[in-house]
């Protein structure tokens, strides 16, 4: 007997499998720009993914294909990545383009997933950012996936580390982390802690490193150096400092944070612990996001170029193919007022 036919999945099908309402999914799937909140765009992602919702919005989104670049994200929720998606949007706008933003919150299947769906979807670029994509994530069917992309026509740039064969952007994250921990140790500081976040993440063992290294070459001692890991937020920040208050400091006078986030919690954790920063512990920190030159004190940090990373992702996506491009940006240590040299 032949097989019966799948039923026809309809919109109202993924807005209820997603929880939300018709208009929110039709605007999440219809390629509109009007925002939607990220948690409500992955739920209608991953539910159209689910019901195999695919051929349908592929038609609908046939009028604006020419003109969406589907930007896929780990977390939309950092400074960093904000200063990022501001710079694309701008850039695509400039261009006649906008941008459709997805979070994965890193997770490999949901990057799978989504861009599954957003190829079905036939946006004219697809950039994706995160810590690392590498060629054998999920066995090579993410690799795949993009490739056929760009196979039917699309544009393919990765803001972050890879191997794969694409146009990337990647961000010099052991420059900066190195950058950091020289300028500490010229300014006379000889035992430090650094904050990092979890082992696994590209962008926190580049980092660490850097910090360790630029350390190690103006003169610190290896023993000297204490990597506490923490959460990449403002609270693993403060979580951090309180911990290291409470031991007493252990004779530390200084801190090298992941990020800048990860430092501002950091200084209010050692202010609530009663440490002045920088008069006891001086703080440094990387990005250079807005929030660091309104603090008190104001940060030291390593200043990575995220507007113009994001807007270069676009200019990428919208030119002409060709062989795969590789761009590293590097960062620019700016001296504020959460340091001050130490005597030796």
């Amino acid at each position: 007997m032949p097989h019966a036919a799948r039923p026809t999945v309809t919109l109202h099908d993924v807005a209820a499998a997603a929880g939300v309402s018709v208009s929110t999914a039709s605007r999440v799937l219809g390629g509109s720009d009007r925002k939607v909140a990220p948690e409500y765009e992955a739920r209608v992602l991953a539910a159209a993914t689910a019901l195999r919702y695919t051929v349908d919005a592929s038609a609908r989104a046939m009028r604006r294909a020419s003109d969406s670049i589907a930007l896929v994200a780990d977390d939309l929720t950092t400074p960093s990545m904000g200063m990022v998606v501001a710079a694309m949007e701008r850039e695509a706008r400039t261009a006649g383009a906008f941008v459709t933003v997805s979070a994965t919150m890193g997770a490999h299947e949901r990057q799978l997933e989504t861009v599954r769906l957003l190829r079905a979807l036939r946006p004219r670029a697809l950039v994706l950012t995160s810590s690392r994509f590498m060629a054998n994530a999920l066995g090579g069917r993410l690799l795949k996936e993009l490739a056929a992309y760009e196979r039917e026509g699309g544009r393919v740039v990765i803001v972050g580390v890879t191997d794969m064969d694409f146009d990337a952007i990647g961000f010099d994250d052991y420059g900066a982390g190195r950058a950091a921990g020289a300028f500490l140790a010229e300014t006379g500081h000889r035992r430090v802690a650094i904050f990092a976040g979890v082992r696994e993440l590209r962008t926190v063992s580049d980092r660490t490193a850097g910090f360790v290294d630029g350390l190690l070459a103006g003169g610190v001692e290896e023993r000297d150096i204490r990597t506490v890991h923490c959460e990449v937020s403002r609270q693993g920040g403060f979580d951090a400092a309180r911990r290291l208050a409470d031991e007493g400091m252990d004779g530390r006078q200084a801190v090298l944070a992941l990020n800048d986030i990860v430092a501002i919690g950091a200084m209010s954790g050692f202010r609530a612990a009663g440490i002045n920063v920088p008069e006891d512990v001086s703080v440094t920190g990387i990005d250079d996001i807005p929030l660091a030159g309104d603090v008190t004190p104001r940060l030291t940090t390593v200043a990575l170029p995220l507007a113009h990373a994001g807007a270069e992702a676009i200019r990428f996506a919208l030119g002409n193919a060709g062989e795969p491009r590789r761009l590293i940006v590097e960062g620019q240590l700016i001296v504020r007022d959460s340091t001050r040299p130490r005597l030796t």
